[in-house]
């Protein structure tokens, strides 16, 4: 009795949180170390991922990519690029925090691969494929264990020839250094600092005084920088103070200082990994901070997942204290338009459920069992669906999708039955009637069946 009412309290724990939350934005796998990316219309999310481990230690192989419309449903997008990307490195565990960045076109991803520098990749689309141009590491400074964490900026002041401005990579832990890199953006200019490459002098004027001694550490600074620039006040944000880490931050007049400490902008909370990594950046008027926690189900310091809070600077242009939530992001940009194709991995929320990918469908659903749910926000029916149809695949004898709004036992639309297709990669579209809905509403799809796993989930659409 006594395991009964705990299971049951849990159950009651899960469904609260995920009618309240949005942070984590990824409940699909482990991800942190966030590196948001604006293009166009799009806010794309870069990210490294946490292999599911009882490790002391980060299990780390690949880079993935989420991105937004609305700041509500990420989609899920698969891993861009892998250590496999880089040919020259022999490392099998290290891939840790990334920046991507636009240039004329091209989509340049700066990887730091753990114990051996920094390398790039290189793509005409957002999405990949990434390639390697250079064929080596890219910077390797003194001590290469500790190259690690680059962010790429490019400065709206200093034009070069293809009218855009100076681009400078910084990177480090414990100390900082940057390059000046070239119109390229995967070579540097060679004639400053010690061959192209400048170390920060780390004092605590510049990133806070260490209360606590430590013969590495000099400063507050610790790691993950993050280069944001609002106005004429160029911002160095960054891991803080030690372990567990603190969010923190300088500012400068210029891309390379001086820089002059300001404090923290997020300090310790439950639910919070005990290393963090910063990521600002300002989307559709707003800006946004990104972050990583421990929150989701059997996280931890090596399983952490992306988070992400909305806030204004002060009128004098300093941060104000950010306090890590479970709401996150409670406002909708725009609606969802449930009459075109929807990939499954669009999600606001969800339980249970997996994101897998395949060489021919992509990225999809999986893992789905009995009472697991997607959440979707913000779905526009305007003047009414009467049809909904839904790619699925099953190799088990299936289940059905009970189609509800505004919760997971909300108000049921309707229920699409899902047959033993013949395999989890045989796909077939199934349909159903739906009672006829208008306006804007939260969607959840709640997935029923017998078996432990239960189908694939590839796309859906109303009609």
């Amino acid at each position: 009795m006594r395991k009964i009412k705990a299971l049951l309290l849990f159950a009651a724990i899960a469904l609260f949180f995920g009618a309240k939350s949005q942070n984590p934005i990824v409940q699909t796998m482990y991800t942190a170390d966030p590196a948001p990316m604006v293009y166009n219309d799009t806010l794309f999310v870069y990210t490294t991922h946490d292999e599911q481990t009882t490790s002391n230690f980060f299990t780390m192989y690949d880079w993935q990519l989420f991105s937004t419309t609305d700041m509500v449903n990420w989609t899920a997008h698969g891993t861009v690029a892998s250590l496999e990307s880089f040919e020259w490195s022999d490392v099998k565990n290290g891939a840790w925090a990334p920046q991507a960045i636009e240039r004329n076109g091209k989509f340049y991803l700066y990887c730091p691969i753990h114990g051996d520098g920094v390398g790039v990749l290189v793509a005409d689309s957002p999405y990949g494929p990434f390639i390697d141009p250079v064929g080596n590491r890219l910077v390797e400074g003194d001590r290469v264990w500790d190259d690690i964490d680059p962010t790429v900026f490019i400065d709206d002041d200093a034009r070069l020839p293809d009218g855009q401005g100076q681009a400078y990579l910084y990177w480090g832990n414990p100390n900082l250094y940057y390059v000046k890199l070239n119109e390229d953006m995967v070579s540097f200019d060679r004639s400053i600092g010690n061959n192209g490459v400048v170390a920060v002098e780390m004092t605590p004027e510049a990133f806070g005084h260490r209360e606590t001694p430590h013969e590495r550490y000099k400063t507050n600074y610790e790691e993950a920088p993050w280069l944001y620039k609002r106005g004429d006040i160029y911002y160095m944000i960054f891991a803080a103070i030690g372990i567990p880490e603190y969010i923190a931050y300088s500012t400068a007049p210029s891309p390379t200082g001086p820089w002059t400490y300001q404090g923290i902008i997020m300090g310790r909370h439950p639910g919070l990994a005990f290393t963090n990594h910063p990521g600002v950046v300002d989307y559709k008027g707003n800006t946004y901070f990104f972050y990583h926690s421990e929150e989701l189900p059997g996280g931890g310091g090596f399983n952490r997942s992306v988070c992400v809070e909305q806030f204004e600077f002060n009128p004098d242009g300093t941060f104000p204290t950010i306090v890590p939530t479970r709401e996150g992001i409670t406002q909708s940009l725009s609606n969802l338009n449930p009459y075109t194709r929807v990939e499954a991995e669009t999600i606001a929320w969800s339980e249970g459920v997996k994101a897998s990918t395949d060489s021919q469908t992509g990225m999809y659903i999986s893992d789905i069992s009995n009472g697991d749910y997607i959440k979707v926000r913000s779905v526009d029916f305007r003047r009414g669906a009467r049809n909904f149809e839904a790619s699925v695949a099953s190799a088990s004898s299936g289940g059905s999708i009970e189609i509800r709004l505004g919760s997971a036992d909300g108000d049921l639309l309707g229920v699409c039955k899902v047959e033993n297709t013949g395999g989890w990669q045989n796909w077939s579209l199934e349909s159903c009637k739906v009672k006829r809905v208008r306006g804007v509403h939260d969607l959840y799809f709640v997935f029923k069946g017998d078996d432990k796993v239960l189908f694939n989930f590839d796309w859906w659409k109303f009609r």
